[in-house]
This record gives C-alpha cells, sequence and structure tokens, in this order.
C-alpha cells in the first residue's frame, strides 16, 4: 500500500525525546506509574508507529488496520505518548492526569476507555495471547473473503513477564503450529523484572524456545537506539511468511537515565523530581514537566494523518467492488437474533436431550446465518457440543476453517477468543469442562472488563459428572462467573431454554458463559425464563412456597412440587437460569416471580452462596464432590426430589 515520506532525523530525535519525557513526567505527576520500559523502548515505538504500521488516526476503527498490542501493559504511558504524537484525541491534559480517576489514561490500557487501545492488558501474557487471536482472526476473514478487504498484521510488544506467565507458552505453541504469518512479537529483553535480574528466576533460551514452537526467530541484538535498524527488523519480520515472528531486542531498563539504566528500580518506582532533571539534562530537553514542542507534535500528527489518509483512500478503491464484500460487511454486522430464532430445532416435549446435546443442534443450525463464526475447543470438542458440521477445521492447510481446535490449552483459548472479538469480524464460541472454568478465569474476566462478545460453552456442570471425582465436579464455579460485573451467566434447564440461551448470547454486547448438563434432562419449561431470568414454570394461586432451580435442578423442583401436592402443599416452581438477566426485569415482575411473604427454597447443585438473595433457605452443595455415578453423587449430596419435599416442609414448619 502506499507510504508517505518518513520524519525528518530532527524531528525523529526530538520526538523520542519527547516520549521519553513523558514517561518520567507522568508517573511522577501521579506518583505511581512504570517510566523505564517505556523509556528504553521509546524508539522502537517511535519507529513502529511512524514508519511501520498501518493506522488512520482519522479513522481508528478501520477495519484493515494494524493491530498494536501492548501486552506488558504496565508500560501504558508509552502508548499513550504514541496515541498522543499521533492524534488518537489524548492531549497534554490526558497525559497529565495519568492514573487519576475518569481520566483517558488509566493504569493500563483500557479498549473501549481510550481511542486507539484494542485490548485490555495489564495481567502479563494476556495480551500476547490475544494477539494470536487476532491473526487468527485475521487470516481466516483474509483467505474466506480476499486480500483486498482483510490484509494486515498483528503487533503485539512483550517483556520478561509475559514470557514467564504460563499463558504465554500454550499460546505461541498455537500459534505457531497455525503458522500465523501475520503475527510479529517484539520481545523486549531487558533482562529485569520487580524483584531484579531475570538471574534470580529465568534460565530459558527464548529464542530456542520460540523456534521449537515454530516460529521464525529475529536475533536484534542492541539496536534499540538505531530507528533505520529497528524498522529494517520489523520490515523483515512483516515480510516473512510461513511462521509468526518473534523479534528479540536487547534493551536497557531507564535509558538514558544516568542514575538508573540496566536497574530494576527503573520499573515500578517513579523517579524524583531530582533524578528527571538530571535524565533531562542528559537528554538535551527543557527542564520542563511535559515538555511537547507544538512543531514536533504538529508534524508528528500530520505525518499520521497523511500516511492514514493515504491508506483509506487505497482501501476504498480497492474494496469498493471487491468479490465477497457482501459476506464480509455481514460478519462485521450484529446478530440478528430474529434470524437465528427462525432456524432453532424444535424438541419433542418427550425429548430428553443434555443441554449439552441441545446447544449443538442450536449451533449447527443457526451457523448458516453466522458467518463470522469461529468455534472450538480445549481439546473437548464432542463432549461440549461445540462441533459444527458444515466448516472445516481451522490448520496451516485450511486458513478457511471455522472449527478452532485450541489443544489441551484453556488459558490460551480464552485469551484468544477475546482477542478474536476485539478484532471484530468474528463471532469466538469456546467449549470446555465447567471445572476448567479455572484455568481460564483472568480471560473470562478480561472479557467482562472489555465488553469483549465471547460465547465460554461449560458443560459437565455439576457433581452429577460422576465418577471423575471431586476434581472433575464443579461446586463453587457458578457462584464465582455470577459474581463477575458484566458477564451473562446462563444455566438453562432443559432444551427450550437452551434455544433461547444461544440467541441470547449472540445478541448480548459482551461475554456469556453458558452452564451445560452433561447428563440428559426432560423438556419442563418453554424456554422463556433465559430471557427473563426467571420464570413461573409450575403456578400454584394459592402457593404456600416457591421452589427455585437451575438447570438440572429445575425438574427436581417439578417432580417435588408434585409430591407437595399429593400432601396437600401447594408449591409453585421457579426456573432461574440467570441472576443477571432477572435483576435488569422491573421491580414488579420480580415481585410477581417471588412474592411477599412466601417462603423461598432454592435448589441448585453447587454451593449456597448468592442464593440469600432470593431464597430463605437452599438446598445445595457447600463441599466437594465424590466419585462414583452421577445420580449416586447427587443423592447422597441431597440432591434428590425427597430432600427437596422434606427441606421444603421444614421451612414452612419454619415460617409459620
Amino acid at each position: 500500500m502506499t507510504s508517505s515520506a518518513s520524519l525528518t532525523p530532527e524531528i525523529d530525535a526530538q520526538a523520542i525525546a519527547l516520549i521519553r519525557g513523558l514517561a518520567m513526567d507522568a508517573p511522577l505527576y501521579a506518583k505511581s506509574g512504570h517510566q523505564g520500559t517505556a523509556m528504553a523502548l521509546a524508539p522502537l515505538a517511535h519507529v513502529l508507529y511512524s514508519r511501520v504500521l498501518r493506522h488512520a488516526p482519522q479513522e481508528s476503527q478501520w477495519r484493515n488496520r494494524d493491530r498494536f498490542i501492548l501486552s506488558n501493559g504496565h508500560a501504558s504511558i508509552l502508548q499513550y505518548a504514541m496515541l498522543f504524537l499521533n492524534g488518537y484525541g489524548l492531549e497534554i491534559d490526558d497525559i497529565k492526569a495519568f492514573r487519576q480517576w475518569d481520566s483517558q489514561t488509566p493504569g493500563h490500557p483500557e479498549v473501549g476507555h481510550t481511542n486507539g487501545v484494542e485490548v485490555t492488558t495489564g495481567p502479563l501474557g494476556q495480551g500476547f495471547a490475544n494477539a494470536v487471536g487476532m491473526a487468527i482472526a485475521e487470516r481466516n476473514l483474509r483467505e474466506r473473503f480476499g486480500q483486498d478487504l482483510m490484509d494486515h498484521h498483528t503487533f503485539v510488544l512483550a517483556g520478561d513477564g509475559c514470557f514467564m506467565e504460563g499463558i504465554s507458552h500454550e499460546a505461541a505453541s498455537l500459534a505457531g503450529h497455525l503458522g500465523l504469518d501475520r503475527l510479529v512479537c517484539v520481545f523486549d529483553d531487558n533482562g529485569i523484572t520487580i524483584d531484579g535480574s531475570t538471574s534470580l528466576t529465568c534460565s530459558d533460551d527464548v529464542a530456542k524456545r520460540f523456534a521449537s514452537y515454530g516460529w521464525n526467530v529475529i536475533q536484534g541484538g542492541e539496536i534499540g537506539e538505531d530507528l533505520d535498524a529497528l524498522e529494517a527488523m520489523l520490515t523483515s519480520a512483516r515480510k516473512h511468511t510461513g511462521q509468526p515472528t518473534l523479534c528479540i531486542l536487547k534493551t536497557h531498563i531507564g535509558y538514558p537515565s544516568p542514575d538508573f539504566t540496566d536497574a530494576h528500580e527503573a520499573h515500578g518506582n517513579p523517579f524524583t523530581a531530582e533524578h528527571v532533571s538530571k535524565t533531562k539534562a542528559h537528554m538535551g530537553i527543557p527542564d520542563e514537566p511535559f515538555w511537547a514542542p507544538n512543531d514536533v507534535v504538529s508534524q508528528c500528527r500530520a505525518h499520521a494523518a497523511n500516511k492514514g489518509a493515504a491508506l483509506l483512500s487505497e482501501y476504498d478503491s480497492a474494496t469498493a467492488h471487491a468479490e465477497g464484500k457482501h459476506g464480509f460487511d455481514q460478519c462485521w454486522s450484529e446478530p440478528q437474533g430474529d434470524a437465528v430464532a427462525d432456524l432453532m430445532p424444535s424438541f419433542a416435549q418427550d425429548s430428553t436431550l443434555a443441554t449439552r446435546q441441545a446447544i449443538q443442534q442450536c449451533i449447527e443450525a443457526s451457523a448458516s446465518v453466522l458467518p463470522g463464526l469461529l468455534i472450538g475447543s480445549a481439546d473437548l470438542t464432542g463432549n461440549t457440543g461445540v462441533k459444527v458440521k458444515s466448516v472445516g477445521a481451522q490448520s496451516k492447510q485450511l486458513p478457511t476453517g471455522q472449527q478452532v481446535y485450541f489443544g489441551i490449552r484453556e488459558h490460551a483459548m480464552g485469551a484468544a477468543m477475546v482477542g478474536m472479538a476485539l478484532h471484530g469480524g468474528t463471532i469466538p464460541v469456546g467449549g470446555t469442562f465447567f471445572v476448567f472454568a479455572d484455568y481460564m478465569r483472568p480471560a473470562i474476566r478480561l472479557a467482562a472488563l472489555s465488553k469483549a462478545r465471547v460465547i465460554f460453552v461449560f458443560t459437565h456442570d455439576s457433581v452429577g459428572v460422576g465418577e471423575d471425582g471431586p476434581t472433575h465436579q464443579p461446586i463453587e464455579h457458578l457462584a464465582s462467573l455470577r459474581v463477575i460485573p458484566g458477564l451473562q451467566v446462563i444455566r438453562p434447564a432443559d432444551s427450550n431454554e437452551t434455544k433461547v440461551a444461544w440467541e441470547c448470547a449472540l445478541t448480548y454486547p459482551g461475554p456469556t458463559a453458558l452452564v451445560l448438563s452433561r447428563q440428559s434432562l426432560p423438556i419442563t419449561t418453554d424456554g422463556d425464563a433465559v430471557r427473563y431470568g426467571a420464570e413461573i414454570v409450575v403456578e400454584s394461586e394459592k402457593a404456600q412456597i416457591v421452589l427455585v432451580g437451575t438447570g438440572s435442578e429445575v425438574s427436581v423442583c417439578v417432580d417435588a412440587a408434585k409430591l407437595l401436592k399429593d400432601s396437600g402443599v401447594e408449591a409453585s416452581v421457579v426456573s432461574m437460569p440467570s441472576f443477571d438477566r432477572f435483576e435488569m426485569q422491573p421491580s414488579q415482575y420480580r415481585d410477581s416471580v417471588f412474592p411477599a411473604n412466601v417462603p423461598v427454597l432454592s435448589v441448585e447443585a453447587g454451593v449456597t452462596f448468592g442464593w440469600s438473595q432470593y431464597a430463605d433457605a437452599s438446598v445445595g452443595i457447600d463441599r466437594f464432590g465424590a466419585s462414583a455415578p452421577g445420580s449416586t453423587v447427587m443423592s447422597k449430596l441431597g440432591i434428590s426430589v425427597q430432600n427437596v419435599v422434606e427441606r421444603a416442609q421444614e421451612l414452612m414448619n419454619r415460617s409459620k
């Protein structure tokens, strides 16, 4: 694509000095932050934004832009300085408000909060794995719809901390296996962590490690101050095909501070005013806070805007009549709930499918109207129902495939799906056993924080797993997911609720956890409880007690209500698949589901934590499970019709 003339060497030098000055001033002003990495990487960041990245500040969400991810997000002031210099809307007052309440420059980059930030980073290694997901999304869309519509790279900057975290191993292995050659990672090899030299804790050979994953490795060496050499390294990485590329750059944290270059103190302890002054004198720039000469800023912004205009113009010309444009545009459109609903299967009233089986039918039926679907599992594809027969397996040989085999890599799968969603044009769906949500917790949390539309499919949702025992029986997991703000959690009671849950997951503007059963379940609802979060499924005009359950326990409540009725007790039954959806309903509706002065007994095969806001007493499992057939474990731990009847009678007697 078209490029414009470079900035002059004088402007380059002043821009780098400006970045380093801001990297010191903002943490000093905030009395908090990390300046050392940003100072060392100022030349690299400037070269990346001014010479290498294909980006357009005037249209920051341009679909075909190169993506840049700062995986070592503690160095956020580096990214904010670049967004300021390149005209993304940040001004000096925003830099001065670094790490302050309601500012555009929070402590770690947040997507949707600061223009020009692609993903929310901070927990080390997550951004690196997000980048792998973005690269999968880019390649799949490019191969399916053509290079005129999608043809960009994902650049990620990572440090020692990112590569020590286990998620980086999983994500790098997956990227190498898939041959994601539009993925470029720059490793900031400064040899420093908070505690001191990396020699205290780590002796990995990073180059050999990544080579063994199937990456192309470029040893950049000591070129951190050589702009042309940095550009040549990044350009070489960009041109390489067949493999992702790791550029190893030997840097000196805190450079050019006379006091703290290569010192671990430069990492997270803001320099004093005296240290900042000494460093600025060494750099030859004015000793004034937030020094940002108008001519430097204006020239950098004009340069970025001109390059962006040329790229946008060329892209518009190339895509005006591109083959496949309609399908490509569909990928970027919001899923249409009505279109999905029209394709949903019907389930016979006497059917008894596990909800993990019902979800597979729903996904398969709707795949034709979800062109952005990228679906897979962590080695449990058939078990979790996330198999689409009509699409091929994503691979180096078949990059058009939409079925992703993540392997036994839950950490990487979760974060990669967040990257796919934030890239755009995709609907990532990933399945594993519910107990392994523990591996994915950071990614689930960041999906919620990022409002990324990711659908996490969790199956084998209770002690009904059976013989595998307590290591594989989720007890506390449902409660732990419900407390994550912005995460839609749905545990459907039967196939009908599963169908509606799939529709709601596709249209929710954020992540969803679908929590599904291993065991077969009877049809007990019409599915509408999912839309409202909770609904009465067995009515009683003179209910003496309300039995409320989720998932497989709704049928237990229904059977218990029948026994209670035989003994002269009127009970209504509520299916409550989603606490968060219920809380969005008007108070009048919520009061109609749980009428005042009628005792409520909750029934759920998990910890009882959280139920006190709705129930007066709870039947649950506040201990770990056991190894035995699933029905035996359920019964022994109190998830049985008889125990529910007895507990209901106890509650009514106590209420009287």
